[in-house]
């Protein structure tokens, strides 16, 4: 049933948002007349590698420069990037995974093979389920380039301050994935582009349905300065 539903939503999303999603991806093209897509390699399912589909919204060839973890203030950004990435539009291509198969709607955010492989025993649980467009940790984590905003260290910060709250919140949605859950989590993600605090606080409520952890949901209320922490099944090395 979840994979007839993400094959039926992906393909109306797809024809839905091609309105908007043609224009803005001809305007990528004109900044450098490159291809307005940005197709990378992420390791799905079974730690089987797959290429995601995602609109461009950094200057040709980026991903060549070392740096994995993009801030708001980052100068590899294009003209309409920062647009493309307020309205999540570089995820809307990433329903042609969805389409084919190699993705769910809801799931953990896909990650390249360096951050897989740095993974420990219980994030590795990540990837037993199909990769996701959406699930709690990224509406909890929607700024995360203005948290790296100011960051000498992108990369290490994202480590210690970001990375093992999204895992941890990622490993709680695979212990309650359903249909109802998923389609909660889709309407709280509908619900993030305009209005971020009440997502929170959606986000917030399921969370102590499920009986989260105490530190975990105070996290997930963004309301505290994030400190750095260990992923799941690792203590914090300073």
């Amino acid at each position: 049933m979840k994979r007839l539903f993400d094959f039926t939503v992906s393909l109306i999303g797809l024809v839905l948002a091609s309105p908007i999603l043609l224009p803005v991806m001809l305007l990528v093209y004109l900044q450098d007349f490159h291809s307005p897509f940005y197709i990378s390699d992420r390791v799905g399912r079974g730690e089987k590698n797959f290429k995601m589909f995602k609109l461009r919204s950094m200057i040709f060839n980026a991903d060549k420069t070392g740096v994995a973890s993009t801030s708001v203030n980052d100068q590899r950004i294009n003209g309409v990037g920062h647009f493309i990435r307020r309205y999540k539009l570089d995820e809307l291509t990433q329903l042609l995974n969805v389409l084919v198969g190699d993705m769910s709607l809801v799931g953990p955010r896909p990650n390249v093979r360096l951050g897989t492989d740095v993974y420990t025993a219980k994030e590795k649980s990540l990837l037993s389920v199909r990769p996701g467009i959406t699930d709690l940790a990224s509406i909890v984590f929607a700024d995360e380039g203005d948290i790296l905003k100011d960051s000498k260290d992108p990369n290490l910060d994202y480590d210690q301050l970001i990375r093992p709250w999204k895992s941890r919140l990622a490993l709680l949605c695979i212990e309650q994935q359903s249909f109802g859950f998923d389609l909660q989590i889709l309407v709280l993600t509908a619900l993030s582009i305009f209005s971020r605090h009440q997502a929170l606080g959606g986000v917030v409520k399921l969370l102590k349905k499920m009986n989260a952890p105490e530190d975990v949901i105070r996290v997930a209320l963004r309301q505290e300065q994030l400190i750095p922490h260990a992923p799941p099944g690792a203590e914090f090395k300073t």
